[in-house]
């Protein structure tokens, strides 16, 4: 395609100079050429025209982003503006080859092996000079005098960064051998960053695509929040954040990025790593993803740097006085460029020169073999540096840095940009051969069939310098480590009035929940260490008297007058303020309390997050995020308001959730309990941080509030210990009857939550017909379930030892009668410790979908309210031969039952 805009350039000049003398006139002037160039060639000689600007603007060091969301499809930082490159390059490129070789020996001998554990060789084949850029230049590590930074690698290049450890002496051979079986008696490797099972090594866990931007970005702004507060001396600290192109399409990584430019993370660099491949093939091959997410992140106010040609490219562009090689560059698309790098020179050469003959004469000054080797820009160290230098420098903005590679570069022909590099797990040995000596590695033909690891000597030049490039950023990394100071866990007389109950006034567990953080942030101890993080629900759950005394975190401070600020409790936002109002995102509300609970590692600071979220919105709609504060070993309390299946009365089956606590029994180190009276929430979350915060110990806690208000007891005093002991177990008994039970028809309700007043009235019902009734609170079925499992897990492995005895059978095997469960939950959640239950046992829940009614109407539907209760516990004492046939017909029918009513699971 010729240059349409050629003619127009010493205009373009001209009027440019013009500028300076007579700016309004010239507009003017420029108004009227770009009308002529609309009427002879059209929209495209128009784009053509301000395109040309762009770059003349561009190359005068002026950005006109705020004109476009898309810059030309070359570097953002030329040549002339390039940094001096401070390492040795040709050092670096050596060390570099000898960890690209071993990285891929793990997978190879991996698989040689015979043990199926697989592994991924093409994407540290393509971030090799991303990530050693940053090791050797700007991965710094924290210190008294540096604030750390935190470094999340593609998962996929985990091999990458051990083959690194192993050179720096970190890691042994045997490890390495081990890679993917961590099982082994000699230790092994994990296969992506998992903090949990490298617990010194692994910061972040990043294995599920697209969850790692999201924690970049909330473990920035908490970086943040914990300067504005004082708890962190702002002395640096930067998030680095490395993906693929093809995990962009995850929603949580373009979902979150406008807070990180709200919020001014000029402390997050994310690096993209544009090899143009996905899992199984091209990202755009029908366009161009690195201008598609520079629109993106542009539009969403961060600073994008675009590292797309490498150095070889420099002399071409320079001499590209028309603009036909940019146009080319600009006209290929990514299906092209993928082609490209698998192609020889001779055949590039063509591809790109597409019968132009400017551009023929252009690329003729290169050999075919130099056209093939022409790097990628982010398989430069020197264009990566200068991306890297600027980054740092960004002043209130984050940067994301849109880096173009081969995927599988290196891996030769079988591998190197193929639409199978990522499956690809084994090289012949022939091919084995080749790349070694391709990198250098002085191994015998044997040994590199073989894909033996190779090391340098301690005392080498390249293990030298290895060591003290990293002694000059502070130590090594990835490092985690948990030197965090210990908080006592308050006694339980800070929370006396709620052990004393409410009297005759109604309250729910929901605002006992809040009284008991005011109460801790109130605390002269742990005060400055409570964070509440709530996402747009504040109101609801009855926060916002926290939002005048604690202030909402706001990095600008408030600039406005609240319209309700001569109210009691205003809308109150601080720089230092305390909650994190996250607005509708529970994505990033639980990014943020992945941030907080993880501080203790992160930043050596225990701060104590408190999330609170509709039950129906957390385990269901991000659970892979709290999946992952299992592996990154988070501490803290989520809250899942508004719990239960039949408690939120009107709201729906969107709303009504009659699982989470299903859901949270899946979660290893995931204390789940459903309390049904504010001293047992006090118990608890007192608990929770003695085990937390002051033993220090890996869990975190589940806890389900309630919007039904009812008076809460107060706790017996001089059973407080044994009662406490009974909460933290999973269960008491909470109330015994008054009646004589020799006769064997007592009934033992089981309850938990709000649902727990419909077992009271229920007892009251059977005790009027003549019945003894004890009730039993319920905090945690989850927890009994894994006190019987234990209990079964050391009788099998010891047999000839004591057996051990579950809660629940001690509890009732000492008990007369029958038994029955009922919960806000489904079926399943009180069925689970059936099998260790000593007598007969009937469970009741809310299984179903859920439906928009009111509270009484909600419980008979799912025929949990108390008439069904009362019914369930007669028709097991029919069964159990205890009452009689016409007894239980005329109990049934003064109950008004209904059997023949449309099953809620069915509905």
């Amino acid at each position: 395609m010729a240059d349409t805009s050629l003619p127009f350039q010493s205009s373009i000049d001209k009027n440019i100079a013009g500028l300076e003398h007579k700016m309004a006139e010239d507009c003017q002037e420029w108004l009227e050429s770009l009308d002529s160039i609309h009427h002879q060639f059209g929209p495209a000689g128009v784009r053509r025209i301000l395109g040309k600007l762009q770059d003349y603007a561009l190359q005068k060091g002026v950005n006109p982003s705020e004109a476009t969301l898309n810059t030309p499809y070359v570097n953002t930082i030329p040549p002339t503006a390039q940094p001096e490159y401070p390492g040795d390059i040709n050092m670096e490129k050596r060390i570099e080859n000898i960890l690209r070789w071993n990285a891929m020996a793990m997978v190879l001998q991996a698989y040689d092996s015979g043990a199926g554990v697989g592994g991924h060789i093409a994407t540290y084949a393509s971030t090799a000079t991303l990530l050693e850029t940053g090791f050797n230049h700007f991965f710094r590590a924290r210190s008294e005098a540096y604030g750390g930074d935190l470094l999340m690698p593609q998962p996929h290049a985990a091999p990458g960064v051990y083959a690194r450890a192993y050179l720096e002496g970190r890691l042994s051979e045997v490890q390495l051998k081990n890679f993917r079986r961590e099982l082994a008696s000699e230790g092994g490797l994990s296969s992506y960053p998992h903090p949990r099972t490298m617990p010194d090594f692994w910061e972040m866990p990043n294995a599920s695509m697209g969850l790692s931007t999201a924690s970049a970005i909330y473990q920035a702004r908490f970086a943040k929040y914990l300067e504005r507060r004082g708890l962190k001396p702002r002395n640096g600290g930067r998030t680095w954040c490395f993906i693929g192109d093809g995990e962009s399409d995850e929603p949580e990584v373009l979902g979150t990025i406008n807070i990180a430019a709200r919020e001014n993370l000029d402390n997050l660099v994310l690096v993209i790593n544009c090899n143009l491949q996905r899992l199984d093939g091209p990202v755009r091959g029908n366009g161009k993803i690195i201008q598609e997410l520079e629109r993106s992140f542009r539009g969403a106010g961060w600073n994008v740097i675009k590292v797309i040609w490498g150095g070889g490219w420099d002399p071409l562009l320079a001499q590209d006085h028309n603009g036909v090689l940019r146009h080319r560059m600009e006209e290929a698309l990514d299906g092209d460029y993928q082609r490209y790098s698998i192609m020889p020179g001779d055949a590039q050469r063509e591809h790109w020169i597409d019968s132009d003959p400017e551009l023929e004469h252009m690329m003729n000054v290169l050999s075919d073999d130099e056209v093939r080797l022409i790097k990628r820009g982010g398989q430069d160290p020197e264009k990566i540096f200068a991306a890297y230098k600027r980054a740092c420098q960004a002043d209130g903005k984050p940067t994301v840095i849109l880096a173009k590679t081969v995927k599988g570069e290196g891996m030769g022909s079988s591998g190197q940009g193929r639409n199978t590099a990522h499956q690809k797990k084994n090289l012949s040995p022939e091919e084995r051969v080749q790349v070694a000596r391709e990198h250098g590695i002085p191994l015998d033909d044997a040994a590199a069939a073989k894909a033996e690891f190779y090391k340098p000597a301690e005392d080498s030049p390249e293990i030298q310098y290895l060591h003290e490039r990293r002694r000059q950023l502070g130590g090594y990394m990835p490092m985690r480590r948990t030197a965090c100071p210990a908080l006592a866990a308050p006694d339980l007389e800070l929370f006396k009035d709620l052990l004393a109950g409410t009297g005759e006034r109604q309250v729910s567990t929901t605002m006992v929940m809040v009284r008991i953080l005011a109460k801790l942030l109130n605390d002269k101890k742990l005060g400055r260490y409570i964070v509440p993080i709530v996402p747009d629900e504040a109101r609801t759950f009855g926060m916002d008297g926290l939002f005048s005394t604690v202030g909402i975190y706001s990095p600008g401070g408030q600039h406005y007058t609240p319209v309700d600020a001569d109210t009691l409790m205003p809308y109150r936002e601080s720089a230092d303020g305390q909650i994190l109002q996250e607005g509708i995102c529970e994505a990033g509300a639980i990014a943020s309390f992945l941030a907080a609970g993880t501080a203790y590692a992160v930043h050596g600071i225990p701060t104590i997050p408190f999330y609170i979220f509709y039950s129906m919105f957390g385990f269901q709609r991000v659970g892979d995020m709290i999946w992952s504060g299992v592996d990154m070993m988070a501490r803290g309390f989520l809250l899942g308001g508004t719990a239960g299946r039949t408690t939120l009365s009107g709201e729906g089956l969107q709303h009504q959730d009659g699982h989470s606590h299903i859901l949270a029994s899946t979660f290893p180190g995931l204390l789940s309990y459903d309390p049904a009276f504010g001293y047992e929430i006090a118990v608890i979350v007192r608990e929770g941080i003695r085990r937390m915060y002051e033993q220090q110990e890996n869990v975190f806690y589940y806890l389900t509030l309630y919007n039904q208000n009812y008076a809460m007891p107060a706790i017996e005093v001089e059973q407080q210990g044994a009662i406490a002991a009974g909460i933290i177990q999973g269960g008491y008994c909470w109330q015994r009857s008054g009646r004589d039970s020799d006769d064997g028809k007592t009934i033992h309700l089981l309850s938990s939550g709000s649902v727990m007043q419909e077992a009271i009235d229920a007892a009251a019902r059977l005790e009027n017909l003549g019945y003894a009734c004890n009730i039993w609170s319920i905090t945690s079925f989850t927890e009994l379930l894994r006190d019987a499992q234990r209990c079964d897990r050391h009788n099998r492995l010891n047999p000839l030892d004591a057996p051990h005895t579950s809660l629940v059978t001690q509890w009732f095997a000492a008990e007369n009668g029958i038994v029955i469960a009922v919960t806000d939950y489904m079926k399943t959640l009180p069925e689970a410790i059936a099998k260790w239950m000593p007598l007969p046992y009937t469970c009741l829940g809310t299984d179903g979908v859920g439906a928009c009614e009111s509270r009484t109407r909600l419980r008979d539907y799912f025929e949990v309210s108390n008439r069904y209760i009362v019914a369930a516990a007669l028709t097991s004492l029919y069964q159990q031969g205890q009452l009689k046939r016409g007894n239980l017909s005329k109990h049934l029918k003064s109950l008004d039952v209904d059997a023949d009513k449309l099953n809620p699971v069915d509905n």
